[in-house]
């Protein structure tokens, strides 16, 4: 259905370790000064818009090495509204770094959420033995207050996003039958399962369609992404319903094992994604990555991703590569449109990953900052389980891949509106900036 897909990549290749974290610039010592003098002589190396930072930055007018990286992500192209466009350079820890890439694990209350109208913030989520899940947390359920104050009160003020950094919270609820509850959570380290489910549909006809949700771009992702496929190609599917709804990114390796399932038998050697970098670092880091053959790769001819406002990064990357090669259909609402990529440049136990690199795919399609637009709208049901019959998403899905045309879109006051879910996606600077609203990881 999509003759031309445009967009970029944000995800991130490997942290280095050396004295100069990689990036060719060393790092005089580990004081404040060090820190901050690093974060800016990196920048200019490896910085995506290098060319728009001023020639000199005083690092005495910042108290922090976070400060000077949020002065220099101010001189990224505006978005239009009159904001730089770069809200996902951001400096973590380099153990909560290799944490949540390498083992799927983040500190936090374990739940995602999003507001549907200007004070309803509902759960989208909730991951299994989190704080959260083990309070009774649930999808769909709303949160009426937090520690005594309701949304509308902490949205006038400080924003919940702030309020959600806090390591301990009461929480008022509203669950998804009228009844009323508080809670106190407190946050743990939460582990992510990365693929909540799988299975083959039997579409009738002697069709089997494979489901497949996954929650984000993690190294634990591989081997659960392996099972799933080897199932899908023991039963002759060729279609694929991959439910991205919630998924903001994360690893260029699975993205491209992902790549490599879908593609590797319908498009072996052609080009999956191009990478490029600034001039600094290009010709030397620029890549072109291409499908290989797996044991399990499917002969794919159709794939429908599900989507939201969530959908980011590496999920947008294999949107975008798998586009020149099969038929590629978006059910739900557009996807994020978060179009660059970071590396990761490690000091002082520090991880710096700035926006570095932009992806294309096989038909140099790319820059697209306003998401992947939607050829099936559907409503993201809270009250209904992510991938269950009744979701209007698989409906939707299942429904376009019978008839090869769009069932009647759900209600549109039952999507959240753009600008809503724009507020809550900024990203906060403590930690990865795919992750979604305070406590998505």
């Amino acid at each position: 259905m999509r003759k031309s897909l445009v967009l970029l990549v944000a995800v991130f290749i490997g942290a280095c370790t050396s004295d100069d974290g990689g990036s060719g610039i060393p790092i005089s010592s580990c004081s404040n000064d060090g820190q901050k003098q690093f974060v800016a002589d990196a920048m200019r190396e490896w910085y995506f818009w290098n060319h728009l930072l001023p020639a000199d930055v005083d690092i005495s007018q910042f108290a922090t090495p976070d400060d000077v990286l949020a002065f220099l992500t101010s001189f990224s192209p505006d978005d239009g509204t009159g904001q730089p466009i770069d809200r996902f350079s951001f400096i973590n820890s380099a153990q909560a770094d290799q944490a949540f890439f390498g083992e799927g694990r983040f500190e936090g209350f374990g739940f995602s959420s999003r507001f549907v109208a200007a004070d309803d913030l509902r759960l989208t989520r909730v991951f299994l033995d989190s704080p959260a899940y083990r309070a009774g947390l649930r999808r769909g359920q709303r949160i009426l207050a937090l520690d005594g104050r309701t949304i509308a009160e902490i949205e006038g003020a400080e924003g919940v996003g702030a309020v959600f950094a806090l390591p301990t919270l009461d929480f008022m609820m509203r669950d998804t039958d009228g009844s009323e509850f508080t809670v106190s959570v407190a946050k743990e380290i939460v582990t992510i399962d990365p693929v909540p489910q799988y299975r083959i549909i039997d579409a009738g006809g002697g069709r089997n369609v494979g489901y497949i949700e996954l929650a984000s771009f993690i190294s634990t992702a591989d081997i659960q992404m392996d099972s799933a496929f080897a199932q899908f190609n023991a039963a002759g599917v060729n279609e694929v319903i991959i439910d991205l709804r919630y998924n903001g990114g994360g690893l260029v390796s699975t993205a491209v094992l992902l790549g490599d399932f879908f593609g590797g038998d319908v498009a072996e050697n052609l080009v999956f994604s191009k990478t490029v970098f600034n001039d600094l670092r290009a010709p030397a880091n620029n890549t072109t990555t291409f499908f290989a053959r797996l044991l399990n790769s499917v002969s794919l001819s159709r794939l429908v991703v599900i989507a939201t406002g969530n959908t980011a990064s590496a999920s947008e990357l294999v949107i975008n590569g798998m586009d020149p090669h099969v038929e590629v259909t978006i059910v739900g609402a557009n996807t994020f449109g978060k179009p660059v990529g970071q590396v990761g440049l490690e000091f002082c136990d520090q991880i710096l990953r700035p926006t570095a690199f932009q992806t294309m795919n096989a038909n140099d399609f790319g820059d697209y900052f306003d998401g992947l637009p939607v050829d099936c709208p559907a409503a993201d049901d809270l009250n209904v389980a992510v991938g269950a019959d009744i979701d209007p998403n698989m409906v939707a899905a299942l429904g376009f891949l019978a008839t090869g045309s769009c069932p009647v879109a759900s209600s549109p006051a039952a999507q959240f509106k753009l600008g809503a879910e724009r507020a809550i996606r900024q990203p906060d600077r403590r930690g990865p900036p795919h992750r979604v609203f305070a406590d998505a990881y």
